[in-house]
């Protein structure tokens, strides 16, 4: 009875530790937009407790202020979420293999994990095991290391475009305004070279936002300003032109509207 116990125990702290690997990789490494169980559950369960702050906000400003920081606190939550999941399955897996009470299986686990070093192993299997998870435990903070700087990167670049529209679309960006100035400062033959940069900027923005989910989350840093409306405004724009002048509508505005299109589909999916 006991070998069983062992037996189902092991397996369970194996695959806990396995999923929970799965996740981080999918999360940072994997180059393309997937589902990932943990990384939802955590940013939803964020969400839930920014939620009644900012319902208790009376203006939008002071609602903007309080879900600025939900994406940040989320992802920051992630790799401690990730750990204490480690954590618990190496617990597992050293109860398995006797070190006992579970107590000391803890201990042995968090003290390798954070290679602190202090609580120490006497079998090999133990040592092996132990090995294994400061490892792990090294490569999930590299892993986070590596992900914020390409993250943030990413951001820059969407806010800049974002801050750019301020001036050709107002704020909040309109596809009227956006129109109107056009055609006051330098014709509407100017909006092909606006829709070209656009449409490139929907192809990185598919790219990143599919690959790093939570930048979806990620506010601009002016509460008049969002990624989101001002991506409606020039979608809008160019199906305005298309629907009042189809023939003499320029390439552009064709492709911009369906690379977008695509793009926000895409990121729709990738969230489910």
């Amino acid at each position: 009875m006991q070998t069983v116990l062992n037996v189902i125990t092991l397996t369970a702290g194996i695959l806990l530790v396995g999923a929970t690997l799965n996740a981080a990789i999918k999360t940072v490494v994997l180059p393309r937009g997937e589902q990932v169980l943990i990384t939802e559950l955590v940013f939803r369960a964020m969400h839930y407790l920014f939620l009644p702050f900012a319902n208790r906000a009376r203006s939008y400003e002071a609602r903007d202020r309080v879900m600025a920081l939900f994406a940040p606190m989320a992802l920051l939550a992630l790799p401690a979420v990730w750990i204490a999941l480690v954590m618990i399955g190496y617990s597992a897996i050293f109860w398995s293999i006797g070190v006992r009470p579970p107590a000391l299986a803890f201990k042995v686990s968090g003290s390798s994990l954070l290679t602190l070093g202090f609580a120490e192993v006497n079998s090999l299997p133990a040592a092996i095991v132990a090995f294994s998870e400061a490892t792990l435990g090294l490569g999930l903070v590299a892993l986070l290391i590596a992900y914020l700087p390409s993250m943030y990167s990413a951001f820059s670049r969407r806010e800049m475009m974002v801050s750019l529209l301020e001036v050709r679309a107002g704020a909040p960006p309109s596809a009227v305004e956006m129109i109107a100035r056009a055609h006051r400062i330098r014709g509407l033959s100017n909006l092909s070279q606006e829709w070209e940069r656009w449409e490139l900027w929907f192809a990185e923005l598919e790219e990143t936002h599919t690959s790093f989910s939570a930048l979806v989350y990620f506010r601009s840093p002016q509460a008049g300003r969002s990624w989101v409306t001002a991506s409606g405004a020039v979608l809008d724009s160019a199906a305005l032109y298309l629907a009042l002048c189809p023939k003499s509508a320029p390439t552009e505005a064709r492709l911009v509207l369906r690379m977008g299109f695509t793009c926000l589909r895409s990121i729709a999916d990738t969230l489910g």
